[in-house]
């Protein structure tokens, strides 16, 4: 199990708690095991209730949160995985397919990290290049000819910013997909699961509604690059990340995504299972709610709700 450095305590409790599970001990404990897991119950709850900006970005990396692959498995039956963009080659770092949600098929689209460093390298460490957008398009352009809802899962800490993907048009491929996800017309919801990063989680976050995981972030910058951009280092990250306004509650509270999906207590990498229900619950009753509506008033809603975000101003003269 690994702890992260605001954890200390959490950690602490979890190595009391072994030691009296396994007798590593040479007197009579003070403390019993029940009474020191309700002691973690409440630390928990008390640390994870005030978590600072950095904090729940440094939660959203945890090495043991459930990516894309993990939920599609927890929520989805019958899943076919597709692959390849028709043109260059199949990214790894994006992946997508059909499988069935209580009864419909659904397109899931999603960025996966890999569960080890083996398979990170393998995904690019959820870093696609233009042929993984040229996929994800694909896929919902698929899904689009048969009348399926599309749900993309974002996670990614930025598009690859090697020069073998600008050579490739990195920046078009993210560009199409913006304008081709604003007009698509079957059902699309977007939902934040780990890390949201600039125009890599953009790239299929355009949808009618976008929803966040509690402890998750979606900015245009990393606190990292913004604080080394502003202050030429990396040591006023948290001072970045506090200015970003990065989290669901900041967004929520600016009119950037529509819900928060919750998490359990010390994260959705404490009980997997129960993130996948949460996430399952979220996409069945927004996916609902969508469909009431034709293909002609969802795009008209999302070109709405997208040219609403932000303060523009036009020089009259």
């Amino acid at each position: 199990m690994t702890f992260l450095d605001f954890e200390q305590p959490i950690e602490d409790l979890h190595k009391q708690i072994e030691h009296l599970q396994h007798g590593r001990h040479l007197t009579k404990p003070k403390t019993t095991v029940a009474e020191l897991e309700a002691k973690l119950r409440e630390t928990q709850i008390d640390i994870y209730s005030r978590l600072t900006t950095w904090q729940r970005i440094q939660v959203s990396r945890h090495p043991d949160r459930p990516y894309t692959l993990f939920y599609i498995d927890q929520i989805a039956t019958k899943f076919i995985e597709l692959f390849g963009d028709r043109s260059f080659r199949d990214d790894k770092a994006i992946v997508g397919g059909f499988g069935e949600l209580n009864g419909e098929t659904v397109m899931f689209i999603g960025h996966q990290k890999g569960v080890n460093t083996k398979m990170r390298q393998f995904r690019n460490f959820g870093m696609p290049n233009p042929e993984g957008y040229r996929k994800a398009l694909r896929l919902m352009k698929l899904a689009e000819k048969f009348n399926k809802p599309v749900v993309t899962l974002i996670d990614t800490p930025g598009a690859y910013p090697g020069e073998e993907a600008e050579q490739r048009g990195q920046g078009e491929a993210i560009a199409r997909n913006l304008f081709e996800m604003v007009s698509l017309k079957v059902p699309l919801l977007c939902i934040v699961i780990g890390e949201g990063a600039s125009g890599g989680a953009l790239g299929i976050g355009i949808g009618d509604k976008l929803l966040m995981l509690e402890n998750t972030w979606y900015s245009v910058i990393s606190p990292e690059s913004c604080s080394s951009i502003l202050w030429r280092s990396w040591e006023h990250k948290e001072k970045a990340a506090e200015a970003l306004k990065p989290t669901p509650q900041d967004l929520l509270q600016l009119g950037i995504i529509d819900g928060i999906i919750p998490e359990p207590t010390g994260g959705a990498h404490s009980a997997p299972e129960e993130t996948a229900s949460n996430l399952k619950a979220a996409i069945l009753s927004n996916l609902a709610e969508l469909k009431k509506l034709s293909a002609e008033e969802r795009i008209n809603k999302r070109i709405a709700r997208y040219s609403g975000i932000g303060i523009y101003h036009t020089d009259p003269a």
